[in-house]
């Protein structure tokens, strides 16, 4: 009897304590082991431990959209295609990005006819449907496709395709240019009789989905300095590639060979797009350049050179005259002087 007395005044105080606790915290207490089974995914690991810059505001009201045509045998642009097969762990960007898309861990974009990247989920390219599409030997296993590292064709991978926005950001007021999306393309068809490779864009990459994984891929930018002490999305982020524009967003559509036919015309109509970018980053506060302190000294020495040569060419002047008037007034005669001749007159003797 004693037995049931105690268990029943045990249940008792477990109510009462029960009743006792904030509504809030017992529906959380009731709702933890129900949350447990519809909780949803993690995020991503890579985009936790290294994160990276804000994106790209869309309410910003300045804006400029430019594709560029990156050749990775360029020097500026050789740490994107270095090393060609992967040493150990260090690999080239194809490589890793080729990596990422066939292992699912980043989505990628088909590459539409009018260059165009759209980044919405009936555009999302297959990754066994391009495999098969530009021959890529690949093995499946239980549903996953994988590749083996001498079937990845990183080595035919000598160009790509970026979009970069140069923008205002109004919030704090600064000039920013940042790349929004990557493409990579496939060079074949070249031949020893000068037939020139054919270009073929793989697919497109948006940014912000693969920057996680690009800030922890270590990077060697320079021949001279062995050290990688810096990242694929830091080589990004600081504008270090140089590519050739040949596409800009306008109300047409069109890109720079519809309307340039020559190859003078298109390097004229390139460098007039990059000089409309510097001048608007220049003059964004509609104020001049200010001078630095050394170009003010630099000007008080021209000055300062300038008031000598007047003041040498002053006094030439001077000596010049003086001379002259020194020899003009020798040639005259004075009166008094020396140089006058004396007329002696003698009285005869008486």
């Amino acid at each position: 009897m004693k037995r049931y007395l105690i268990i029943g005044l045990a249940v008792c105080l477990g109510a009462m304590a029960v009743q006792a606790q904030p509504k809030k915290s017992r529906v959380a207490a009731t709702a933890t082991t129900t949350k447990k089974s519809s909780s949803k995914p993690a995020s991503d690991r890579a985009a936790l431990m290294f994160p990276t810059s804000d994106a790209m505001p869309e309410d910003v009201v300045w804006r400029r959209d430019i594709y560029r045509q990156l050749d990775l045998m360029k020097d500026a642009n050789a740490p994107l295609y270095y090393p060609v097969e992967p040493r150990g762990k260090d690999q080239n960007l194809f490589t890793y990005l080729f990596r990422l898309f066939v292992s699912g861990r980043i989505p990628a974009y088909q590459y539409k006819l009018d260059g165009n990247e759209s980044f919405e989920a009936k555009d999302r390219a297959d990754a066994r449907e391009l495999l098969e599409r530009y021959s890529i030997y690949y093995e499946e296993k239980e549903g996953k496709v994988s590749v083996p590292e001498s079937d990845i064709p990183s080595a035919e991978v000598t160009r790509y395709y970026i979009k970069e926005s140069s923008y205002f950001d109004q919030r704090s007021a600064t000039y920013k240019t940042r790349v929004t999306a990557l493409c990579p393309v496939l060079m074949r068809g070249a031949d020893d009789f000068g037939t020139e490779a054919t270009p073929y864009p793989l697919f497109w990459i948006n940014y912000d989905d693969v920057a996680a994984y690009l800030s922890r891929m270590p990077l060697m930018a320079s021949n001279l300095n062995n050290v990688t002490n810096m990242t694929v999305d830091d080589y990004f982020t600081m504008n270090r590639y140089e590519g050739k524009i040949y596409k800009t967003n306008n109300l047409q559509g069109r890109v720079l060979a519809n309307y340039c036919k020559t190859d003078s015309a298109m390097t004229k109509e390139q460098k007039r797009i990059e000089q409309e970018l510097e001048d608007f980053e220049k003059h964004i506060w509609h104020q001049p350049v200010p001078k630095d302190s050394l170009d003010s000294i630099a000007v008080n020495q021209d000055a300062g050179k300038k008031t000598t040569k007047t003041k040498a060419k002053t006094a030439k002047k001077e000596k010049t005259s003086s001379r002259r008037s020194s020899s003009s007034s020798a040639a005259k005669p004075k009166s008094g002087g020396s140089s006058a001749p004396r007329v002696s007159a003698r009285r005869q003797r008486r």
